[in-house]
């Protein structure tokens, strides 16, 4: 298949789905969060942090679910055999797994800073941009291994979808830090929370951009798949 106008329309669509799903996914999670943590600072002990990781982790089921069936919403089209309850569960287990691995660092750090009075020392604005474009290589990973597990059962060459979603969300990652440090600057709330929700809009567009192509190619080397039709 070569890049037809019904590529490039399958493309646009999820760019779009991708977009709109973190806008209300992780934003929805976002506000769960904040809220979780607001509740959980004077919990002493290691109880506070502890409760924070698995709380963090069982609110990214609305992103994980947010974005499976906005995803599966434009792949029945290209992929009938692909059953919503099997991208359903694969999406969250990844991004389940992918909230715990990313909620570790900083709920371990409240829990070896104990009673410790010592001022941290933030990081340069780079490193930490540096620092989120790791993270979301290898997130990148965690995310797609599932999902990866399911395409393969309907389409040949899906661990394409691997290294895609690492350089997607590689890419992705610096976006969320970004806004999430513009919203803390912001001088009022309707401020920062419009700042959030703009970026997160942004980092689907970003991510779904990335991955989308690599799901074109592999659309485009399915040999018994016409080419998707327009929307």
């Amino acid at each position: 298949m070569t890049h037809s106008p019904s590529s490039f329309s399958l493309w646009l669509r999820w760019i779009g789905a991708n977009a709109l799903a973190e806008l209300i996914g992780l934003g929805l999670t976002f506000g769960v969060g904040f809220l979780i943590l607001t509740r959980l600072t004077d919990i002493p002990g290691a109880a506070g942090p502890l409760l924070t990781i698995f709380l963090m982790t069982a609110s990214g089921t609305i992103e994980g679910a947010t974005v499976a069936i906005l995803q599966w919403v434009v792949l029945r089209r290209v992929f009938p055999t692909l059953t919503r309850a099997a991208w359903l569960r694969a999406t969250l287990a990844g991004v389940l797994i992918a909230w715990f691995l990313g909620s570790l660092p900083a709920a371990l750090s409240d829990l070896t800073a104990g009673d410790s009075q010592a001022t941290a020392v933030e990081p340069a604005p780079g490193l930490v941009l540096i620092m989120a474009a790791l993270m979301g290589f290898f997130l990148g990973l965690v995310l797609a291994f599932p999902q990866w597990r399911a395409l393969k059962h309907v389409v040949p060459g899906a661990a394409l979808w691997l290294p895609a979603n690492m350089v997607a969300w590689a890419a992705g990652m610096p976006v969320i830090f970004a806004a999430v440090d513009r919203a803390f600057q912001a001088r009022s709330t309707i401020g920062a929370v419009t700042s959030l929700l703009l970026a997160l809009l942004l980092t689907g567009a970003v991510v779904g951009a990335i991955h989308g192509v690599a799901l074109i190619r592999l659309v485009a080397g399915r040999p018994d798949t016409p080419a998707p039709s327009p929307a």
